[in-house]
């Protein structure tokens, strides 16, 4: 089916809704899902089927059936020969080998000599602050990879300046995401510039490659450029809105990282079973082999599946056609071992060890439940024909002025309501891509950078983002915790953005950004005299 027109909207909506008022993530994601299966399907047994169906999916590769029964689900997947999903199936291997290698790290006492060598350099909190965002930057590859691997380096530091978690977990989410987005040489450029190639051939648009789109669309990529400029004001002059406040206040005042009421982050290590006298190559050796490998395993499956489709073997090409899923398994498995080599070599008591790696186990289970439910949740979205219906609401009849500001807005409800980046990528690029070469050619990069710009917020906010999900989960923060105390940031940023691209359509790129500045700077200001305020009424 296209799409339910906006009965398709009910299953993204009610799990936002539920999500936002119970804080209860599982639950309700399980009933979006239902509700989703009983909009998409006749019958009550289709439904349950077509649920399992999806579950199923994500592990075992078999052609889906557009009226699922339980027996016939079973029957395709015989017919397939029981062939591995492998993409689902790795991004999980891959949570699973790094929570062992981070909670390795954190037993063998080698995140506690990084603290301690890190700290005898950089002297302040707002340093520290610092040290995950610089991180984010250099690590602008993949953002499942920046997201886990920033968290677990940084920690050690930033737990021991008393930085929550929420804090951390919004440091490493506002970078991971828009680094990597305005990057051509990461897997979110590749994926991109492989789109607008398609999308070029199928209009015989000549004017530029589609490289050379891709590169400029990042000064108009507001949402991601301001992202990360707010994020260096916020840590520069110590801003914490709404409940990071709160959150951050708990940490300065009583060293409780996370909400005591919440009880631990699931996985977190007895400080009895620690280490003593760890050594900074125990983290480092891990995770420099990690990322070394990582890169040379992206740049090998991306000369193979170039090799493959009759193409020069180039670093973008490279980018385009690698195996990020076999990547990261591998390269995080060769970490592991290398972890495991330099715990060892320490001597460790054999029963502290195992349960080391049990922890790092399940410090993972909590965000691999949440993916499942929310790739389920964007199966069920995508049946129902949510993104297409978001898609259709653009009238090509609309002033070309008001054209950027409006697939913002389309392109950030539809990351928000799906929770895919990627997705609404591949479905609005091409729709605001015909409706510029009919409307009006020159709007084409500025509604190219809109929809990058409202998928990448709609992410931010969505609760079922994978992103948000990892940020979580690889800076040791409660789920709901880090999605409630980023949505403040991000709505701000999100507003400037939206006057930016409202101002671009009309009065172009230059005359955005002066408006953008003082915008953020008010806001800043502003936002620093209700902190003084209030830490002088609490006084």
């Amino acid at each position: 089916m296209e799409h339910l027109g906006w009965v398709s909207l009910i299953p993204p909506i009610l799990a936002l809704t539920l999500v936002i008022v119970t804080r209860k993530v599982f639950i309700s994601l399980g009933i979006a899902i239902l509700v989703g299966a009983f909009i998409a399907f006749d019958q009550i047994e289709q439904a349950f089927a077509g649920i399992f169906q999806t579950i199923i999916g994500l592990f075992i590769s078999f052609d889906a059936l557009d009226e699922p029964t339980f027996s016939g689900v079973f029957q395709s997947i015989s017919d397939a020969g029981f062939a591995l999903n492998d993409w689902e199936l790795y991004i999980i291997l891959f949570l699973i080998l790094l929570g062992i290698i981070a909670s390795l790290i954190t037993f063998s006492g080698g995140g506690e000599a990084f603290s301690r060598w890190a700290g005898n350099r950089i002297k302040t909190r707002k340093g520290a602050l610092f040290l995950p965002f610089f991180l984010g930057l250099v690590i602008f590859i993949d953002d499942y990879f920046n997201a886990l691997t920033v968290g677990n380096t940084s920690r050690p530091l930033t737990d021991r300046y008393r930085v929550s978690r929420a804090k951390l977990a919004y440091i490493v989410d506002s970078t991971s995401a828009p680094i990597c987005v305005i990057m051509p040489l990461s897997s979110w450029g590749a994926y991109i510039i492989g789109i607008m190639a398609s999308i070029f051939a199928a209009n015989q648009i000549v004017a530029y490659s589609p490289f050379e789109a891709f590169i400029y669309t990042v000064p108009m990529n507001f949402y991601a450029l301001i992202a990360l400029l707010f994020l260096v004001l916020i840590i520069l002059f110590n801003i914490d809105i709404g409940l990071m406040k709160k959150h951050e206040d708990r940490a300065k005042e009583h060293n409780q990282l996370t909400d005591p009421e919440k009880g631990d982050v699931a996985g977190s290590l007895d400080e009895k079973l620690l280490m003593k006298n760890g050594r900074i190559y125990q983290l480092f050796a891990p995770l420099l082999v990690l990322v070394i490998s990582t890169v040379a395993l992206l740049l090998y499956t991306g000369a193979q599946g170039a090799t493959s489709e009759g193409l020069p073997v180039t670093i973008l090409n490279m980018m385009e056609y690698t195996d990020i899923g076999l990547s990261l398994v591998i390269g995080s498995a060769i970490g592991l071992i290398v972890s495991l080599i330099v715990t060892l070599t320490a001597k460790p008591i054999m029963g502290d060890f195992g349960k080391a790696i049990k922890a790092g186990v399940k410090s993972m289970l909590p965000a691999i439940g949440i993916l499942i439910l929310a790739w389920t949740t964007i199966d069920m979205i995508g049946r129902l024909g949510t993104g297409n219906f978001l898609a259709s609401l653009i009238d090509q009849s609309i002033h070309p002025g008001f054209l950027p500001v409006m697939i913002f807005l389309i392109a950030a409800f539809s990351g928000l309501a799906t929770g895919t980046s990627w997705g609404t990528f591949g479905m609005l690029l091409p729709i605001s891509a015909q409706i510029a070469v009919t409307v009006e050619p020159t709007m084409l990069i500025p509604m190219f950078a809109a929809v990058l710009a409202g998928s990448i917020f709609g992410d931010h906010i969505s609760p079922i983002s994978d992103t948000t999900i990892l940020s979580a989960a690889g800076s040791g923060s409660h789920h709901m915790d880090h999605v409630i105390t980023q949505l403040p940031y991000a709505l701000i940023t999100a507003v400037i953005s939206t006057i930016g691209f409202l101002i671009l359509g009309f009065l172009g790129a230059i005359t955005a950004w002066i408006v953008v500045i003082l915008l953020l700077a008010i806001v800043v200001v502003v936002l620093q005299s209700i902190n003084r305020k209030t830490a002088t009424s609490s006084n």
